[in-house]
């Protein structure tokens, strides 16, 4: 089955073709104009595909794929899996691209786990959840938004209209202005991790305080679902001088007994595995898709 894989991020759109396996990635920025940027990307792939499958930011109302991504201001209750349905003419099943990473992990990724949390630090923070071998939706399709767990009640505020949490802390462009406001002059998450590569104490501290935050809100979620494997994957995920920090949050909070294997690793498929997981929605719906 053919099957083109969308993953819909705040800061860049990617598409692939799936037929068996991953096709050649194919990448833009989202831009102002995220429905003009999506259609620019998606025309020339789409041709004899039989479903698209699609991850998105949220948050968003499942299964009839509204969404409002925090990280997409021009998008709010915006159709996006009828606009796809109705260009495209073909079905669409539309998950939240963090679950759909989450999935991608489980399907493809080798853990040999049925209980497994997948997050995704980009633009912004997300997280979905395989449970008993099955993908975990939740009442409104948006179960695992772990960074929305709040690991600072006094810490910053968030886009979600909260304060002190993960996202709020450990997305891409948090970290760029909590160091330009100590006077670093990275403008983005790439130049920021640049900096942090060759060393830079305030790059580097900006890396350790995100690990932090996010080893604190795994700790939680971990706990609360009795998790074996949380993966980490996503542009911030790449980043060495994040992990440290992390690992050592998550061996401070996570204490339970039933916690003492619980393994946090960088995800196995990389930046595709919302893509693959994307496509899983599809080829593997038994798992990963309980709606229409």
């Amino acid at each position: 089955m053919t099957v083109l894989a969308v993953d819909v991020g705040g800061t860049k759109l990617a598409a692939s073709r799936w037929d068996g396996g991953l096709g050649e990635v194919h990448r833009v920025a989202t831009g102002p104009d995220p429905w003009g940027a999506l259609c620019t990307l998606l025309d020339p792939l789409a041709d004899g595909v039989e479903a698209l499958g699609v991850g998105c930011g949220g948050p968003m109302t499942w299964p009839v794929g509204e969404v409002s991504p925090l990280n997409i201001p021009a998008w709010r209750g915006f159709a996006l899996r009828s606009a796809l349905a109705d260009r495209y003419g073909v079905p669409v099943r539309l998950h939240n691209d963090a679950v759909c990473a989450a999935a991608g992990e489980h399907w493809k990724g080798g853990w040999q786990t049925d209980d497994l949390l997948g997050v995704v630090v980009s633009t912004g923070v997300g997280g979905g959840i395989v449970s008993g071998g099955r993908l975990l939706d939740g009442a409104a399709g948006n179960a695992g938004h772990l960074g929305h767990i709040v690991v600072d009640p006094s810490g910053p505020e968030c886009g979600c209209g909260g304060r002190g949490c993960v996202e709020a802390i450990a997305r891409g462009p948090a970290l760029v202005a909590w160091a330009a406001e100590r006077g670093c002059e990275a403008a983005s998450g790439v130049e920021l991790a640049a900096l942090a590569a060759n060393g830079d104490a305030l790059a580097l501290k900006a890396f350790a305080r995100a690990g932090h935050a996010l080893g604190v809100g795994i700790a939680a979620a971990a706990s609360v679902l009795d998790t074996s494997v949380v993966t980490v994957g996503g542009g911030i995920s790449q980043v060495s001088s994040l992990w440290p920090s992390l690992w050592a949050s998550v061996a401070q909070h996570a204490r339970l007994s039933f916690l003492a294997g619980l393994r946090v690793m960088p995800a196995v498929l990389g930046q595709t595995a919302g893509l693959v997981g994307a496509a899983a929605l599809v080829v593997e719906g038994d798992r990963y898709w309980s709606a229409g």
